[in-house]
């Protein structure tokens, strides 16, 4: 049976099965469902009770799955080939020259070279020093709001991962992935927000949840753009 349970301003589903075993057992599948399967004769009562308390694990591998994997569409380096910059398409348009620049005009992304086979270098490079410019712009107003927390940032470093959009360490340093410029400034605030709350409350407990609630009240929403623009 399809069960639901509310955690914060999140929304837990999960299929309960009775069968016969001495524990209760959850699983996070990689689509983000999750299955919950209980020793025969147990309450609802107390299978709910469970599910709370192991609602922030749930919550931290569904994040591990989906909301911060990047999956993005193999592109090609062509002149026609559409790329994202800050959420729009743009047209990809090789010039044949001797300069080595890449710019955005109009409806295209032009890039300029003498070897059309360094294009994607070229594009790579460009928006990694985007990203650096603009992250840095969007995360200033965010860190300057979560000082009446008592906490800010050690640093804010840009590092390709392959599984991640942002991570926030121990320490306090904040990476994102220069993917994200690909995609709208809202979804930069929302990734840069979640990891600020990562310096308030480490783990995804409701306490998390809350705090991005009130600090981004259409979190949801942007993670879920983030989510289908990037796949």
């Amino acid at each position: 049976m399809l069960r639901t349970l509310k955690y914060g301003s999140e929304q837990i589903s999960y299929t309960l099965t009775f069968c016969n075993r001495k524990t209760l057992g959850i699983t996070v599948l990689p689509d983000r469902s999750t299955e919950v399967k209980a020793p025969i004769g147990s309450s609802m009562e107390k299978i709910e009770e469970k599910v709370r308390k192991k609602a922030p694990w749930i919550l931290k591998q569904q994040d591990h799955f989906l909301s911060f994997e990047p999956r993005n569409t193999e592109r090609k380096y062509v002149s026609g080939e559409s790329h994202l910059y800050l959420g729009r398409q743009y047209q990809l348009l090789l010039i044949k020259s001797d300069e080595e620049i890449v710019k955005h005009t109009g409806r295209n992304i032009e890039i300029r070279t003498s070897v059309h086979s360094k294009a994607e270098e070229l594009l790579n490079a460009w928006y990694l020093k985007k990203s650096k410019n603009w992250f840095q712009t969007i995360a200033q107003p965010l860190i300057e709001r979560f000082e009446k927390y008592q906490v800010a940032p050690k640093t804010i470093e840009i590092r390709k991962m392959n599984n991640r959009w942002g991570s926030c360490s121990t320490q306090g340093r904040i990476l994102l992935n220069p993917e994200l410029i690909k995609a709208p400034k809202a979804c930069i605030e929302y990734v840069i927000i979640h990891e600020l709350c990562h310096l308030v409350h480490r783990d995804h407990t409701k306490a998390f949840f809350d705090l991005q609630q009130k600090e981004f009240p259409e979190w949801k929403k942007w993670k879920n753009k983030l989510e289908v623009l990037l796949a």
